[in-house]
């Protein structure tokens, strides 16, 4: 059970959540700031003071006063007026995401909202009711608007309770309306008061959401993308001294040490590697500590600033006791758009990287005396391809990545009659980023694929010589999950396999 106080939830219980359905309640400290919120709120509108959102318009209309008796209205309407996003719809685990990081937003305490607003949205997470949330509409300020009101319009409603106006959702396996959905898991509709259709849907939650995930598995790419480099180094026989750790204390760059010390684990014990003599490799084999290493300090990074967002106040205004209502910006996605924009480009490189070595271990020129295209013998090269077109496919996905990469949080357009004249592009950010995850996940297993069917090729050579501890137990894995062809065969779904196995976790130990 993860019990949530809008401090403390960490990216590891987000991903019990949105992945494994872990259960979700509030801590009693959470239950307090709620209650102690929602006093603030209701001294204000016992105050009769303007005050954006609770009893004013929106955006442009933010000088239109509201009068109390309509604040239902009012946040009814923010909610119809605003779900307009379009696309595809989003990754189940991603709306499950946003809806944990929302409720624990609103359990932080600045938001005014009822405790059953919060309650309702972890009832949902704990039976499984999720909401059907298009990718595209979201300018990441003032937050995830529009995906937010598709969240919201499952679980909301008003006195005339129209099944078309309740949005869609995911339950049992089965697509349906969110009224019936919410129905059939026996969880209440709720009819939003003050300010709270403004507290649901105001936050950069599914950009914050999204990059979560892409962080917890950013981790996991990064040290398959080691002991894909060893495999492959193996593979090539290549030279140790560029992983001596005496080069990397020399510059002092920590993500580099550490990638160096990771591959030198991996190939202890090996016969293979310096076994051509060369005095040293390409730079996609020499030069990967200082790569991957640098990928691993910008994936650091952008965890310490996703991290603080998980647990943001980020609606607008916020309240403070005991009747202060301060209007600010803390629904602008920046701090997303920006590291998303970083760590797309950081696993685009290390997509690139990889492909590099996928090259290389298909070169006959290159690859050490191995067979052309890895085919099983020199003479059956022509009458059999071997693995050319995977190597297409990898390069095809680090040329996607390459566009995907550009930056998205240099781009702006104003809105709302200029009131939101500039926008941070989060989400787009947090798509793209998410988009070049998938594709160098793909390009991993790839690498990993041709690797194994090298050491294979290789082993065939120097039958004596032995593979390092960590290579071993890799090749052995893979080779478990896919035996070695000698001919042609339909390579794709036995690379569909190792990529399961990427995208699982399953080779990480």
């Amino acid at each position: 059970m993860i019990e949530i106080d809008g401090n403390h939830l960490d990216i590891r219980s987000l991903v019990s959540v949105a992945r494994h359905g872990e259960e979700v309640e509030i801590s009693p400290q959470g239950v307090e700031n709620i209650r102690k919120s929602r006093k603030v709120l209701e001294t204000i509108l016992q105050s009769n003071q303007a005050v954006y959102g609770i009893n004013t318009g929106f955006g442009i209309f933010s000088e239109k006063r509201i009068p109390v008796e309509d604040s239902k209205h009012l946040s009814r309407n923010l909610i119809l007026s605003h779900a307009v996003a379009v696309g595809e719809p989003l990754p189940t685990e991603v709306v499950r995401a946003a809806m944990l990081v929302r409720a624990n937003t609103l359990v932080k305490g600045y938001s005014g909202v009822r405790e059953e607003v919060v309650q309702t949205l972890i009832e949902m997470l704990n039976k499984k009711v999720t909401p059907l949330v298009p990718q595209q509409g979201s300018l990441g300020s003032s937050g995830d608007l529009s995906p937010l009101s598709h969240l919201a319009l499952v679980f909301t409603t008003d006195e005339a309770d129209r099944e078309e106006e309740s949005g869609w959702a995911e339950y049992q396996g089965k697509i349906m309306t969110g009224k019936q959905a919410m129905e059939q898991a026996g969880i209440p509709r709720l009819i939003l008061g003050p300010k709270e259709g403004l507290a649901i849907n105001n936050g950069a939650t599914f950009s914050a959401a999204m990059a979560a995930l892409i962080i917890y598995d950013a981790y996991q790419a990064i040290r398959i993308a080691n002991k894909a480099t060893a495999l492959s180094l193996e593979a090539l026989l290549g030279c140790s001294a560029a992983f001596d750790e005496r080069i990397h204390e020399a510059r002092d760059q920590d993500g580099q040490i550490r990638i160096a010390s990771e591959i030198r684990a991996e190939i202890k014990g090996s016969t293979f590697i310096d076994a051509a003599c060369r005095v040293q490799d390409a730079y996609s084999l020499r030069c990967t500590p200082q790569v991957q290493g640098t990928i691993l300090e910008t994936i650091e990074f952008a965890e310490r600033i996703v991290q603080k967002e998980l647990n943001a106040a980020t609606d607008n205004p916020l309240l403070f006791e005991p009747d202060v209502a301060l209007s600010g910006g803390n629904f602008h996605g920046e701090p997303i758009g920006l590291v998303m924009d970083y760590v797309g480009i950081a696993l685009a490189e290390l997509a690139a990287i990889s492909e590099r070595r996928i090259f290389r271990l298909l070169d006959a020129k290159l690859n050490g005396g191995l067979p052309p295209m890895l085919v099983d013998s020199p003479e059956s090269a022509g009458l059999n391809s071997g693995l050319m077109m995977p190597h297409y496919t990898a390069a095809s996905l680090v040329l996607e990545n390459q566009t995907l990469a550009h930056p998205d949080s240099v781009h702006s357009l104003p809105t709302s009659g200029g009131q939101e004249d500039h926008n941070a592009n989060a989400m787009t950010a947090a798509r793209h980023c998410w988009q070049i995850l998938r594709n160098t996940q793909k390009v991993l297993a790839i690498e990993l694929y041709t690797a194994a069917r090298a050491v294979d090729l290789r082993m065939r050579q120097m039958p004596h010589f032995t593979l390092g501890q960590g290579t071993q137990r890799l090749w052995s894995v893979l080779r478990e999950k896919v035996p070695y062809r000698d001919g042609d065969t339909w390579w794709a779904p036995e690379i569909e396999k190792i990529e399961q196995l990427v995208k699982n976790h399953q080779l990480v130990w």
